[in-house]
């Protein structure tokens, strides 16, 4: 396949929803009343790069000066996303700010648009609840709190139960046929077999089958990556435990020596070889 051109943080999710006419269906997944929204209402406020760490949103909508919707993507659960979100709402309303040119130190009052938070689950968890609060994060009451709806498949057939949908079948094929060719081929066959994402895969399934091959790629990255940090960490301990067998061994050598054949402190410890600048340390273990 060509060499992928997307940004690692990219998926299929954020490829899907940058899409005019998909951002519209994720728009309207939420808001199945306001029919009369167009592909140009819905205007991608994503933002790149805004910290230091390099951490990039998932999808950013602003629907015509009214709303904004930020909305991540997750197959491992984890709250924390709820300080992530707010601190990606904090740099949307600034950039906001900027582009609208609002007074923020005038008198008046500046009307900025309404957020609504989510998080697209797609992972297996049955206790992840459905509403995420900033609060359960500093554990009591506070001044500000930030809350983030968490949806998952339903079964309606709407463009975010499709993705969901999508999500579990790649997770199947992986689980069948590894991180390979095939489990890609197959995961955007059965899509298309039953509906799911049908229009998008079909005109995109190069696209797709290359952002999936970079994310299988990266995965192996992480996994070689926390291989190698965990061995490190039992070489660690097995060092460790090689240090502290020896303290403990010296230490024992040490008293024998006082006890038995009644040699001061300082004789036993030179008569071991124990270095001056350990001595002290020695000392303070004999008397406890």
């Amino acid at each position: 396949m060509a060499k992928m051109k997307y940004t690692l943080k990219d998926s299929v999710f954020t490829f899907i929803f940058k899409q005019p006419e998909y951002a519209r269906e994720l728009y309207l997944a939420l808001h199945p009343e306001d029919t009369d929204v167009t592909e140009a209402d819905c205007k991608l406020v994503t933002l790149e790069n805004i910290l230091t760490t390099g951490m990039y949103n998932d999808i950013g909508l602003q629907v015509r000066d009214k709303m904004i919707l930020l909305i991540e993507a997750q197959s491992t659960f984890s709250i924390n996303i709820v300080l992530r979100i707010l601190l990606y709402l904090a740099a949307t309303y600034k950039e906001y700010a900027e582009e609208h040119k609002l007074n923020l130190y005038g008198t008046e009052p500046v009307t900025i648009p309404r957020p609504e938070l989510y998080v697209v689950y797609t992972g297996d968890r049955e206790d992840v609840p459905e509403t995420l609060l900033l609060s359960d994060l500093y554990g009591g009451a506070g001044d500000a709190e930030v809350r983030v709806k968490v949806l998952r498949e339903t079964g309606n057939g709407d463009i975010v139960d499709q993705y969901v949908r999508f999500c579990k079948i790649a997770d199947e094929e992986r689980k069948q046929h590894g991180r390979t060719g095939k489990a890609i081929e197959e995961t955007i066959r059965r899509c298309i077999a039953e509906n799911v994402l049908a229009p998008f895969l079909m005109t995109r399934q190069k696209e797709v089958a290359e952002i999936m091959v970079t994310l299988f790629d990266q995965e192996k990255v992480m996994e070689i990556h926390d291989y190698h940090i965990a061995e490190a960490a039992r070489k660690d301990g097995i060092q460790r435990g090689r240090t502290e067998g020896a303290v403990e061994g010296t230490l024992r050598s040490l008293q024998n020596l006082i006890k038995n054949l009644g040699l001061p402190v300082d004789k036993a410890m030179s008569a071991l070889g124990i270095p001056d600048a350990e001595q002290p340390a020695y000392a303070k273990m004999l008397e406890q």
